[in-house]
């Protein structure tokens, strides 16, 4: 994190020792609750938002979430929630039923998997005599924990200053620094003070600025990728949907994969080499999740432009989930809201990862091309393998669709140019005749066209109705090995 120049109106300095907070009074005990809305309430919010979760699954998503920053989770409890209390949320026999488990079982940290209020958080804090944490909350603490680039930092400050304005939770403490997040998981001794809206709306403005240089660059580099073009394939997806287990095995690349959530969190790109020869760039994203905090969403938009200027989004998810349909509308909900046209099943490709942990006859079956406003589906294990040659394969023809296809006829010296066919383009067909002739179609992509036209002059450029028959046919390939 940057320094702490701008501390709000009675918040400490790195010098202040007599309150210094050692990481030994983080809470390393922690109870994770997940309300859960009764049977009838939760299939009507279903009916209407299109995603129902089952509790199983909230609360093991919420204990990993806890254990993504390494917190000791003593339980994870799926609380009954009839009806909300302005005041705790949960109602009085309740909190004091959970106020006993936390004193007997000596937790420092209750993660509540629900919004709090500020009064609900404090209240909850009086009554439970430990820390109390929301989702919104926990989330930017693994955030604040996992950036690592400059970009990355300011995105997540930027956050958690405006989740900030309206709690009373200290900022800027030394917690921050020696853990690498925004200090939420103090211990319950740890004084709370109201931060200074001033001085936290004058910081939030110098980052907007700054991430403003940050789309800008980001810009002018895109730009520059145009003027040798190059498609961009983008991976999107639920959180621990395997995205960088998949960009590396696609890339050969090293990148930090985990069995985590939120494991990748700053941007990665890459380039990526097809089997036929097109060249695109592969970009890792951060990985969504439910109830995913919209400030969160609106301070990762430079971050996420990536996947808004991608020519082909590559859906990765989790097939092998039980909540797999809930999380992919979760995933299409934040797309929207970056502004794709997640309707256009043209650009997008679903990516069912996992399929190594499903028996032989439960793993879903291959949809090569968009049906009824359904995306194309490809079933893949990125850890082992499978199904990633056909993933390439239908990456790189979607990439080339629309691209110039050519005829062309060689006989006698210019036989000796046939491997420049494949250095140069894509070759659909070769035909060997009889006489001696080879004809061959073969797409050839933007940045191979004036070296393609200068060598091969008599190549003819085929009609739609004949790329078509082209796409469609066999490949031979040419006994040349060219890596």
């Amino acid at each position: 994190m940057s320094e702490n120049n701008d501390l709000p109106e009675g918040a400490e300095g790195p010098e202040a020792s007599d309150s210094h907070i050692e990481t030994k009074h983080v809470p390393e005990r922690a109870l994770v609750l997940v309300p859960v809305r009764p049977a009838r309430t939760r299939r009507a919010e279903a009916e209407k938002s299109g995603v129902d979760r089952s509790p199983t699954a909230r609360v093991e998503e919420a204990i990993g979430l806890a254990r993504a920053i390494e917190l000791d989770v003593v339980d994870g409890i799926a609380v009954p929630l009839p009806m909300f209390k302005p005041g705790t949320l949960f109602g009085t026999g309740k909190v004091a039923e959970i106020a006993e488990r936390v004193e007997a079982d000596h937790i420092g940290l209750v993660i509540v998997d629900h919004a709090l209020t500020p009064v609900q958080q404090q209240n909850l804090e009086k009554e439970w005599k430990a820390k109390v944490i929301d989702r919104t909350a926990l989330i930017l603490e693994i955030f604040g924990e996992r950036a690592q680039t400059r970009e990355g930092t300011l995105q997540v400050e930027l956050a958690h200053l405006n989740y900030q304005k309206s709690r009373l939770v200290r900022s800027w403490t030394h917690l921050e620094r020696q853990r690498g997040g925004f200090g939420f998981l103090g211990g319950p001794g740890e004084t709370q003070i109201e931060a200074d809206r001033r001085a936290l709306q004058e910081r939030i403005s110098r980052i907007e600025h700054e991430l403003e240089t940050v789309v800008r660059t980001r810009r002018l580099q895109r730009e520059s990728r145009r003027k040798v073009p190059q498609p961009i394939v983008a991976l999107v997806g639920y959180t621990n949907a395997g995205k960088s287990t998949l960009f590396n095995t696609l890339t050969k690349s090293d990148i930090f994969a985990k069995d985590l959530l939120f494991a990748t969190l700053d941007p990665t790109l890459r380039r990526l080499k097809l089997p036929h020869g097109t060249e695109a760039i592969l970009s890792d994203t951060v990985g969504f999740i439910s109830d995913l905090p919209t400030h969160l969403v609106a301070a990762f938009r430079a971050t996420l432009e990536e996947v808004i200027e991608a020519t082909l989004i590559l859906h990765v998810r989790d097939i092998a989930h039980e909540d797999s349909e809930a999380q992919a509308r979760d995933v299409m909900n934040v797309l929207e809201q970056l502004g794709v046209e997640v309707g256009k099943t043209d650009r997008l490709i679903e990516v069912w990862n996992k399929i190594d942990l499903l028996p032989e006859e439960a793993r879903p079956a291959a949809r090569a091309n968009a049906d009824k406003g359904k995306p194309a589906i490809v079933p893949i294990s990125a850890l082992t393998g499978e199904g990633v040659a056909g993933l390439l394969d239908m990456v790189e023809q979607r990439l080339n669709e629309g691209r110039p296809v050519y005829t062309v006829s060689l006989s006698g010296e210019a036989l000796a140019k046939l491997h420049r066919l494949y250095e140069l383009g894509e070759v659909l067909t070769r035909l060997d005749e009889e006489d001696g002739r080879t004809i061959a179609t073969i797409r050839v992509p933007e940045k191979h066209e004036q070296s393609f036209h200068r060598e091969f002059p008599g190549a003819k450029l085929l009609p739609s109705s004949e790329k078509a028959a082209a796409k469609a046919a066999p490949q031979v390939w040419d006994p040349i090995d060219k890596s």
